[in-house]
């Protein structure tokens, strides 16, 4: 078939044809959000789950749609090794700008302003944070030096714009896991404030699975303040629709057969979803797309992911985090007690922990339990076998 009209779409966070089965995630979500604008009590999402099961995708969707209902947006991905108010600042002060486009500032919006150059204090404990301001700060507002109280007055006063300004403010941020406790607790604290107000500012946040546990002992309110969603793979009827409308809406079919053996191999996880999509149509040289055509894509979509989705990862990886994960992979697909894991690599507990917690700071594994250990990446033990054949 035509590989231009190939309607699948795999890559980091690429929005699928087809968003199967989160309707109404998505439906509670705008829900909440319509709620907090007019100073209503409710809790946004976050999201958190493996790689690969559409977080970041459904944060997008989130996100789009607070915007297109006139919600301001501060949009951030939180990237390893940088703080918290580094990735914030700027974000904040280019929808603060926004907000006061037209050049005629309220004082809301001059006051958040000022909040902002006087936040810009805590450079001398935050290297990466730069901002630029013409403003200058208020003398006692967010400018004692101390995270949890500099970014509280500076979320209040932001929200306090906002609500002058008839909006609302949201920040979306993707990979929470990343925000270090401590700057995570102070966030969680200055929307705490900013709800205790009734302000209309929020967060919706997606992060891998550890970011649950990590914002429960950051703030044990958290839970309160959000609503929790764990996002994991579609079931059997979600992922057959994920595969077979956007054939359809080409006009082309694809037997039932091939889609129980797309789920079969996929099992049911969006992002392999779009590729044994992609690679099953590009085998089938017309329809109907049959098994046969998704065994052949089998070995084509393997060979892509080893090449990009699962080796980009492996190579960030030391020998000894290899290692690790190879003797993770000898016991099956887990979550693995461990103890078995060190048992495996015939060492003691004690000696492979920090190699377990390198890999849980790279965001390659997570603790679903005490003592429990799991792949952060579906279906990664297959593919240590293949790469690593040899114990």
């Amino acid at each position: 078939m035509d590989a231009r009209r190939n309607p699948f779409a795999p890559g980091a966070g690429t929005p699928p044809p087809e968003l199967a089965g989160r309707e109404d995630l998505l439906e509670r979500n705008a829900v909440a959000l319509d709620r907090i604008r007019v100073g209503r009590a409710a809790r946004p999402s976050i999201l958190y789950g493996l790689r690969g099961v559409g977080k970041t995708v459904l944060l997008s969707r989130m996100r789009d749609a607070a915007e297109g209902e006139g919600f301001t947006i501060v949009s951030i991905e939180a990237p390893e090794n940088r703080s918290l108010p580094g990735i914030l600042v700027p974000s904040l002060r280019a929808a603060l700008l926004r907000m006061d486009r037209m050049k005629q500032a309220t004082a809301g919006v001059t006051r958040a302003l000022r909040a902002l150059a006087g936040f810009a204090k805590l450079k001398v404990k935050y290297a990466d944070l730069e901002v630029a301001l013409d403003v200058k700060p208020e003398p006692g507002l967010a400018d004692s030096g101390d995270l949890d109280a500099d970014l509280a007055d500076l979320i209040v006063a932001v929200g306090e714009a906002a609500r002058e300004r008839d909006s609302a403010i949201v920040l979306v941020i993707d990979e929470l896991q990343y925000v270090p406790e401590e700057q995570l607790a102070a966030l969680i604290s200055a929307l705490h404030r900013a709800n205790q107000k009734q302000l209309p500012v929020t967060m919706l946040a997606a992060g891998l699975p550890q970011l649950l546990g990590q914002m429960g002992r950051a703030k044990s309110y958290a839970e309160r303040l959000f609503e929790f969603i764990e996002v994991g793979p579609l079931d059997a009827d979600a992922a057959r629709t994920a595969i077979r409308l956007p054939i359809e809406r080409e006009e082309e079919t694809i037997q039932p057969e091939a889609l129980d053996a797309v789920f079969g191999q996929t099992q049911g996880y969006p992002y392999f979803l779009q590729e044994w999509g992609k690679h099953s149509w590009d085998t089938a040289e017309s329809s109907p797309i049959t098994v046969e055509h998704v065994e052949l894509a089998t070995r084509s979509a393997l060979a892509e992911l080893d090449a990009s989705f699962f080796r980009v990862r492996f190579d960030r990886l030391t020998p000894a985090e290899k290692r690790y994960l190879r003797a993770m992979a000898a016991l099956g697909a887990g979550p693995h007690r461990s103890g078995d894991i060190a048992e495996q690599l015939g060492l003691k507990v004690s000696s492979v922990a920090p190699t377990r917690n390198s890999l849980i700071t790279k965001g390659m594994l997570y603790s679903p339990a005490h003592g429990d250990t799991a792949f952060t990446v579906p279906l990664f033990d297959a593919f240590i076998h293949r790469v690593m054949p040899e114990g």
